[in-house]
């Protein structure tokens, strides 16, 4: 994940802490195969979990989204959205304003992103400190993440078109 810097980027970049993605999909057999992206922190930054709540807020805004539990659909050519999805060689790459992150993306969920071609973006303001990046995650915690309702409340949702590059 990187981090972009310009005159217009007032996020602490120290208080964002380790600021991770990931991609999963719903159970397709269940008719459920809604492509997801969520972007949230560990909580880790200087300054706290709090801090990071304050700096992933101010990502969120400079992406034109808010947090409040709506969901934004990017999807639409007449949207001008600052946010982009890119996919390509089996990794989801999210690029927007302040952020630039990017995860290895099941083969399930490249399927449905190209059935679809859209994903939900999710961008958690609530830390998360037992998802580490590179240890498995099992269903069950995702799910009682994801699931929550608190979490739920405090995420930007935006539903945004998946890009390729052409070659």
């Amino acid at each position: 994940m990187t981090l972009a810097n310009s005159a217009k980027n007032t996020v602490q970049r120290g208080h964002l802490g380790t600021v991770s993605m990931l991609a999963w999909t719903g159970d397709p057999d269940a008719g459920h195969d809604m492509p997801y992206l969520l972007v949230y922190s560990l909580g880790d930054g200087d300054g706290g979990p709090e801090a990071g709540v304050t700096a992933l807020e101010g990502l969120i805004r400079q992406g034109g989204l808010a947090v409040d539990g709506t969901l934004t659909d990017a999807t639409p050519t007449s949207f001008n959205s600052p946010i982009r999805l890119l996919v390509q060689g089996g990794r989801a790459v999210l690029n927007m304003p302040g952020l630039s992150a990017q995860c290895p993306a099941p083969v399930e969920w490249l399927a449905a992103a190209e059935s679809r071609g859209h994903a939900h973006l999710l961008i958690s303001t609530r830390p998360w400190p037992e998802a580490t990046p590179g240890e498995p995650l099992t269903e069950e915690l995702l799910q009682s993440y994801v699931g929550d309702e608190g979490t739920l409340l405090a995420a930007a949702h935006a539903l945004l078109p998946v890009s390729r590059l052409r070659g």
